[in-house]
């Protein structure tokens, strides 16, 4: 039990540092919600916060990929699946990892915190939000005129993050720094258009199986 404990014992160094990051979070916090245009963005946490959950963007994309199964969108339909369920598995093995408690002020999140969800650093909605915004202006590049509201979204859920008392500075910061190192590992592993398109065909015949007009 001693052994236990003393691995899991925190460095004086790294604690110093977690108690700075509460205290500057906790002052970025009032400062934050004492300016207009921080405290308008306030009715639009909630939103904010379901729209870049983990489940939501996994039922989405799965449905979208397999109702809308276009040649012309499949490569990047299968390859963002991949990123998204990298980054699920890179954030729950960190927070299972590092297990920082959540900031005091916390309450649960709109759609419930299961398993290492419970734990604060890294941010999974930062991470998210940081993997789709380089996934769709640099992996798979939509219209320049589409970069503004996807920078502005990632921008306010990463905000919006700290000033719900959701997470600390840093494990905004963490997760910022994941997200993008999900998109270069997400960079080694790109499924190329054939590829993805032989997956797709895969799964297709599958679904089509057993049905009245299978050939």
């Amino acid at each position: 039990m001693d052994k236990a404990s003393e691995k899991r014992k925190v460095p004086e160094t790294i604690k110093k540092i977690l108690e700075l990051d509460a205290v500057i979070t906790k002052r970025f916090v009032a400062w934050g919600n004492s300016l207009l245009p921080l405290r308008t963005l306030r009715t639009h946490y909630k939103g904010l916060e379901i729209s870049c959950h983990g489940v939501p963007w996994f039922a989405f994309w799965i449905a979208f990929t397999w109702l809308f199964n276009n040649p012309h969108l499949v490569e990047m339909q299968v390859n963002i699946l991949l990123g998204l369920f990298l980054d699920i598995v890179f954030i729950a093995v960190a927070k299972a990892y590092f297990r920082r408690k959540r900031p005091i002020a916390n309450t649960d999140d709109a759609l419930g915190q299961l398993g290492p969800d419970i734990f604060s650093f890294p941010s999974g909605h930062a991470s998210r939000s940081v993997f789709i915004a380089y996934f769709f202006t640099r992996l798979y590049p939509l219209p320049t005129i589409c970069f503004p509201p996807i920078i502005a979204w990632t921008t306010a859920i990463c905000l919006s993050r700290i000033l719900m008392n959701r997470h600390y500075i840093l494990d905004v910061v963490g997760g910022c720094v994941l997200g993008v190192f999900d998109c270069l590992i997400l960079e080694l592993l790109w499924v190329d258009e054939s590829t993805a398109k032989s997956l797709m065909s895969i799964v297709s015949d599958e679904k089509l199986d057993g049905g009245e007009y299978h050939v």
